[in-house]
C-alpha cells in the first residue's frame, strides 16, 4: 500500500495539501483481517475479488453500506446485518438454508486482528465516514441495555419477557405453519431413525415426554411455555389427560385454542395466554416445560423451579426440556445475532446448573438425557420446509425476516452438530419428606 502522505514541496516552499491515500478495495480489507487465503470466494461492488475462482460458495459485498455493516460490527452481527438487508449476497446456496455456506465459512475464513499500522492505513484510506454504523435492518431488536433504558423493565420482568416473546413468536402463525409443518411444534423432535419424517419425530418427542411423566387417563398436566399447544393436544388426544397449557404469546394461545376446538378436545385441553408464574396453584399430576427455560434467565432459576414444584402434587413428576451450553466456561448469553434478531434476553445454562437448581428446589432428579443431534435433524427439517415454501414465506413476512430465519436455523443446526450447544431433558419428582416419589425401581418408559 502507498505511504500515508506525499507532498510535492521543495525545501522552503509553502506546504501543499496532503493527499488522501487511495481507497482500499474490499479484497484489500479482507486480506488485512484474514489469515491466509480464504477458501471461499469473495467479490465486491468495487470489482475486487479474493479466494479461489472455482469455490462452490461466493460471498458478494453488494454495496458500500454492506461494507460499512461488516466494518462497524465485526463478526456475526455485521455479517447478519448485511445479509438481512440484502447488502451481502451468498451465492451457491438457497437463502432458506444457507447451511453449506456457514459450514464453508467455519474452515474457510480465518479472521485475525490486523496490525496497528495496517488498521491505521485502512482507516485513513476508507475515511471516518465509512466507519459510521448504518441504521440496522428493521428486523433487529434493540440491545438489552437499551431495552432497559426504554422502560421495558429489568431483564426477565414479566412485561419485558412478554415483549421478548412477542418479538420471536408473534411473527405470523401462517409463517410458522409453513416452516414447522402440521405439528406446529417449535422444539426439538426425537428421531428413532434419521429416516423419520419431521412429523413422526415430533410425535415421538411427545410420546417420550408422556412416557417419562407416566401420563394416564384422568390425570392433570400443566404444560408451561406451551407454544401452539402441541403437547397439550397430544396428551389429551393420545393419553386421555386433562391438560392446561400457558404461553406468553397471544397469537400462539389463539391458534392453540382454535386447534383444540377443531380437534374436539375442548373437554380435556385448554391453552391460556398467561405467564407461567401466574398459572393455577392447584396440584397437577405432572408438569412439562418444553423450550421455556431458555427465556427465563439464570437468576430466576430458583424461583422458576419452586413455582413448578408448587404446582405439583406430592409424588408428581416434572420434565424440563431446554437448550443448554456445552460447558460452563462459555457465556450464558447468546451471540449478538441471536440476541438482536431471534431470542432477545435469552440465556443458556450448562446442564449441571439445571440439575443443581432443580435439586436445590427440593426436586429429586431421576433421569437426564442429551438430545443434541436430534435438534440438528429437527432444524434440517425446518430449513427444508422453509426452502419448499420460500416464495409463500417471503410473501407472508418479507424477504428480510425470511432470511433471518434461514440463517438462524442453519446456524443453530451447525452449532448443535459441532457440540457448541446441546439439548437436555431432565426428569424429576416431587418426592415427599418420607421419601415417597412414585418413581419405580427402573424407568417405566422407553426411549
Amino acid at each position: 500500500m502507498t505511504s500515508t502522505y506525499r507532498t510535492t514541496n521543495t525545501p522552503g516552499s509553502v506546504p501543499g495539501p496532503r493527499r488522501r491515500p487511495p481507497v482500499p478495495k474490499v479484497a484489500d480489507i479482507v486480506r488485512a483481517v484474514t489469515a491466509g487465503e480464504p477458501k471461499v470466494r469473495i467479490t465486491a461492488y468495487d470489482g475486487s475479488t479474493i479466494g479461489p475462482a472455482d469455490a462452490p460458495i461466493t460471498l458478494h459485498v453488494a454495496s458500500e453500506r454492506g461494507l460499512s455493516y461488516l466494518l462497524t460490527a465485526p463478526g456475526d452481527l455485521g455479517m447478519a446485518r448485511a445479509y438481512v438487508a440484502g447488502d451481502l449476497e451468498v451465492q451457491g446456496v438457497h437463502p432458506g438454508d444457507p447451511y453449506d455456506a456457514l459450514l464453508a465459512l467455519v474452515g474457510g475464513l480465518q479472521l485475525r486482528m490486523p496490525s496497528a499500522g495496517e488498521a491505521l492505513r485502512l482507516v485513513r484510506g476508507l475515511g471516518w465516514e465509512r466507519l459510521r454504523p448504518p441504521p440496522p435492518p428493521p428486523q433487529e431488536s434493540t440491545p438489552g441495555w437499551k431495552r432497559t433504558l426504554a422502560g421495558l423493565g429489568l431483564r426477565h420482568a414479566k412485561g419485558r419477557d412478554a415483549d421478548a416473546i412477542h418479538h420471536h413468536y408473534d411473527v405470523s402463525n401462517r409463517f410458522y405453519e409453513m416452516v414447522l409443518g402440521p405439528s406446529m411444534t417449535y422444539t426439538c423432535a426425537v428421531y428413532r431413525s434419521p429416516a423419520d419424517s419431521l412429523e413422526q419425530a415430533q410425535a415421538n418427542k411427545y410420546d417420550l415426554v408422556a412416557g417419562k411423566l407416566a401420563l394416564k387417563p384422568g390425570q392433570r398436566l400443566l404444560d408451561v411455555g406451551c407454544g401452539w399447544g402441541g403437547m397439550v393436544r397430544h396428551a389429551a388426544r393420545e393419553y386421555g389427560v386433562r391438560a392446561l397449557g400457558v404461553t406468553l404469546s397471544k397469537e400462539q394461545a389463539l391458534w392453540a385454542q382454535a386447534a383444540i376446538e377443531r380437534e374436539g378436545l375442548s373437554h380435556l385441553a385448554e391453552v391460556r395466554y398467561l405467564d407461567y408464574r401466574d398459572a393455577p396453584l392447584e396440584h397437577f399430576d405432572a408438569v412439562s416445560s418444553i423450550g421455556l427455560t431458555e427465556h427465563i434467565g439464570l437468576r430466576n432459576y430458583p424461583a422458576y423451579f419452586r413455582a413448578l414444584r408448587d404446582r405439583l402434587k406430592p409424588g408428581g413428576r416434572l420434565l424440563n426440556h431446554c437448550i443448554t451450553r456445552a460447558h460452563s466456561r462459555t457465556s450464558r448469553k447468546p451471540d449478538a445475532f441471536i440476541d438482536r434478531y431471534v431470542f432477545p434476553d435469552g440465556e443458556l445454562a450448562a446442564p449441571g446448573r439445571l440439575v443443581t437448581e432443580a435439586h436445590d428446589a427440593a426436586f429429586e432428579v431421576q433421569h437426564e438425557e442429551n438430545l443434541r443431534l436430534h435438534y440438528a435433524l429437527t432444524l434440517t427439517g425446518w430449513n427444508r420446509n422453509l426452502v419448499e415454501n420460500w416464495d409463500a414465506c417471503v410473501s407472508e413476512v418479507g424477504l428480510g425476516t425470511a432470511r433471518v430465519w434461514g440463517l438462524y436455523m442453519a446456524g443453530s443446526r451447525l452449532a448443535f452438530e459441532r457440540n457448541e450447544i446441546q439439548l437436555h431433558q431432565i426428569l424429576a419428582t416431587k418426592t415427599t419428606k418420607d421419601g415417597v416419589s412414585s418413581y419405580p425401581l427402573r424407568p417405566d418408559w422407553t426411549a
